[in-house]
């Protein structure tokens, strides 16, 4: 039996609901990241659950060796489009390692982890990217700030759009700290339903995990241009571990 990400990533409608997604937003957070670690032609990196590939594409403007892998083969076949001698792109269960001791720095962006229902599974995930990293290399994890989002629920339960004639009714919700999302799908006669559901988790649960396989946690910022983190307020959570 698929997991819900493995059959909504890899769904058309997955891709038409969030393609309006922003390339500059990607880039700007890129060059951010690129402007703080110093990356340049030298830098090898990973980009894990890259999608379409937005975040690695930015990131390849740069010079850097870049490698994004995904689950889902559709958002792959699509991001292989932009490949060149120093971006690659692959299908990848982020759960398994993916090269060893190899890359100065991993980045997971955008919320891309806490897909999975069990810790242990969330553990895999963490420790693969602890594998992959050089030693005294970087981790990135950008995730969504567990009281932000709780607080978006509470005034942004229900939204409907329509995009290409296909109707999307949203749902959110909050419970068992898990954040869920019900997606309702009209296409012409056809109906179709999904569901993205998403472990959150605290700064003190995320920093435990990722110690846990060995990372150090050295700092957390709290939005895109790298301002301190405000638990109560601030709509991401981004922190830096070395190896």
């Amino acid at each position: 039996m698929q997991e819900w990400f493995e059959e909504w990533f890899d769904s058309p409608y997955y891709h038409i609901l969030y393609k309006n997604r922003s390339d500059d937003e990607a880039q700007q957070f890129v060059e951010n990241i690129v402007s703080h670690f110093q990356l340049g032609p030298t830098t090898t990196l990973l980009d894990v659950a890259c999608g379409k590939g937005r975040h690695s594409i930015a990131f390849s403007s740069y010079g850097i060796d870049v490698t994004g892998i995904d689950l889902s083969k559709n958002s792959i076949d699509f991001a292989k489009q932009a490949e060149n001698d120093k971006l690659h792109f692959f299908v990848h269960d982020m759960r398994d390692p993916f090269r060893t001791n190899y890359f100065d720095i991993v980045c997971n962006l955008f919320t891309s982890f806490g897909y999975f229902k069990t810790d242990e599974d969330n553990r895999l995930a963490a420790a693969s990217m602890y594998e992959s990293v050089k030693d005294k290399g970087s981790l990135l994890i950008d995730f969504v700030n567990r009281n932000f989002a709780v607080q978006n629920i509470s005034v942004n339960e229900e939204e409907s759009k329509t995009i290409d004639n296909i109707h999307f009714e949203i749902r959110r919700s909050y419970n068992d700290k898990r954040l869920i999302k019900q997606i309702n799908i009209r296409d012409g006669e056809k109906k179709f339903r999904f569901e993205e559901c998403l472990n959150s988790f605290s700064l003190e649960e995320m920093t435990a995990l990722f110690t846990s396989v060995g990372f150090t946690l050295q700092t957390v910022f709290g939005n895109y241009l790298f301002e301190q983190y405000d638990e109560a307020n601030s709509p991401r959570m981004i922190l830096v571990f070395t190896k």
